[in-house]
């Protein structure tokens, strides 16, 4: 079958949704907790429900990974649309994902997504050869549920593409008319921007016209996040300092000019955190329970992780943790660097997450260097991660660029004071404790501005200074733990900017 030409619907249509909610379809390649790599995951995971809480009639769009397939609950066949960028069976399929009310739909394509390894990858580490076809699929899904030939029983008013993966979506509704559905495309991470050869252009089924700087081209290349950048009616970044800085030449990733050209079309609305999920107050996975009046939770916390990771006991030690991608664009050859003149200091370091293997492998030669006072788990786990959150003292995001971030966010839940280089969602989410934001109450954290690691070491011997006045920590504990982070005012801004894309699509 020709990309564009799916089949008629096997199925009798669902009940049809109030005339007044506002149909919002979320095009994403990950979510939390059936696939997830990064804070992408969580993002598409809480900003959907929210926006259902507020009356929205929000649907997931996600490929059929083993993981999606086997979770999905009473998911059901909508269309049978056959071949399709190179997969002989695919399928739409709707299902509700687990523990939700949330509809989703999947695409079944065994040959596209069924496969060990992870959504982007396969098991050696190497990007799956294929990638172009399997997202581009997701796009094109994506487009047909919009032009009201894939599910008549619901057509989405917005389609919402997430990152370069869902970017081919942005860029096939603009060239499959008609429909009346705007588009929004969000920048996650600008860095990652989804690069193919050229010579697989046919391969879109796209119109030869696009195959130029003015469209796709990229310096020779085909770019995914490109598509979403050109196409999308409405661009948001995950945090408003971001989109300033994206911008620029310095952050913009060599597409900086065009993100000038769209203009005021570009805006940046800040991540939230589920929480439901991020509460230390109602959290399962760590030692005790606890809330910004009852901190002996917090300390029994600290102890416990203490004792699971092999590090020192000791109630004095600053404990910082860090949960990361171990890459320099997290600033992690900058903790390294810092690390011998940190440790004197009393401060005590647990770190987790994957990513550059020398990085890797620095931090284990740290850990063996430093018994007790360095420990290190190259790896991810959900439930570890939060007991690294409840259970340290400082969180450490010293990024050389950062969207949003989310893991300065759990800190701040958790009364786990943020250390951060002060770039994009960094910078808009934490204030420095510096003395006039100490003086008038609005400190939250640590920042720094140079990515070196002395500027680093400057804003940690500040922190351990403030740590040893336990009442002033405790204020400082407090006041990020009252800071309003959950989706529900994100939520509110992108259904007002979805709103006001299909009014100038109207118009």
């Amino acid at each position: 079958m020709r990309p564009g030409t799916p089949n008629e619907p096997a199925t009798e249509p669902a009940t049809e949704p109030a005339a007044a909610a506002l149909r919002v379809l979320h095009v994403a390649a990950e979510v939390f907790p059936l696939v997830k790599t990064g804070g992408l995951a969580d993002v598409v995971a809480a900003l959907p429900v929210a926006q259902a809480e507020q009356g929205a009639d929000v649907r997931l769009l996600l490929p059929g990974y083993p993981a999606v397939i086997e979770s999905v609950q009473g998911a059901r066949p909508v269309i049978d649309i056959g071949a399709c960028f190179g997969a002989l069976r695919v399928r739409l399929l709707l299902g509700r994902m687990p523990g939700t009310a949330l509809p989703v739909y999947v695409i079944d394509a065994p040959y596209l997504y069924r496969r060990a390894g992870g959504p982007y990858q396969a098991p050696d580490g190497e990007e799956w050869p294929d990638n172009l076809q399997r997202f581009a699929l997701l796009g094109w899904v994506a487009a047909h549920l919009a032009a009201d030939d894939a599910d008549p029983a619901w057509v989405p008013d917005i389609v919402h593409a997430h990152d370069w993966h869902a970017a081919m979506a942005c860029a096939f509704v603009a060239e499959h008319l008609p429909t009346r559905a705007a588009s929004v495309f969000t920048v996650h991470n600008l860095a990652f921007q989804g690069l193919f050869p050229m010579h697989d252009w046919p391969l879109l089924g796209l119109a030869s016209r696009l195959m130029s700087p003015a469209g796709l081209e990229y310096h020779g290349q085909l770019s995914f996040m490109k598509a979403g950048l050109k196409f999308a009616d409405r661009i948001t970044t995950v945090s408003p300092n971001y989109a300033q800085e994206i911008a620029t030449h310095e952050f913009g990733c060599g597409l900086d000019g065009v993100i000038r050209g769209r203009g005021a079309v570009v805006s940046g609305i800040l991540n939230g955190i589920d929480d439901a999920v991020w509460n230390p107050a109602t959290d399962p996975a760590i030692a005790q329970r606890f809330d910004a009046e009852r901190l002996a939770g917090k300390r029994a916390c600290k102890r416990a992780l203490q004792a699971e990771l092999g590090l020192q006991t000791d109630d004095d030690a600053l404990l910082m943790v860090v949960v990361s991608r171990l890459t320099a664009q997290k600033g992690m050859d900058l903790l390294l660097a810092a690390l011998p003149e940190l440790l004197p200091q009393g401060v005590q370091l647990a770190v987790q997450g994957t990513g550059d293997p020398a990085l890797e492998a620095a931090f284990r030669m740290a850990e063996q260097a430093h018994p007790g006072r360095v420990q290190v788990h190259i790896g991810y786990d959900e439930a570890r991660a939060h007991r690294l959150v409840a259970g340290g003292d400082v969180i450490a995001v010293p990024s050389r660029f950062e969207p949003c971030g989310l893991t300065q966010l759990y800190g701040l839940r958790y009364g786990t004071v943020p250390l951060v280089r002060r770039v994009g969602g960094l910078a808009d989410t934490v204030t420095d404790a510096d003395a006039e934001a100490q003086a008038a109450g609005r400190a939250t954290g640590f920042a720094f501005d140079a990515a070196t690691p002395g500027a680093l070491l400057q804003a940690m011997a500040r922190a351990v200074g403030l740590w040893r006045d336990r009442p002033a920590w405790q204020t400082l504990m407090r006041r990020g733990m009252a800071q309003a982070l959950s989706w529900q005012q994100p939520a509110q801004a992108y259904l007002a900017l979805y709103r006001e894309a299909l009014r100038a699509k109207s118009a």
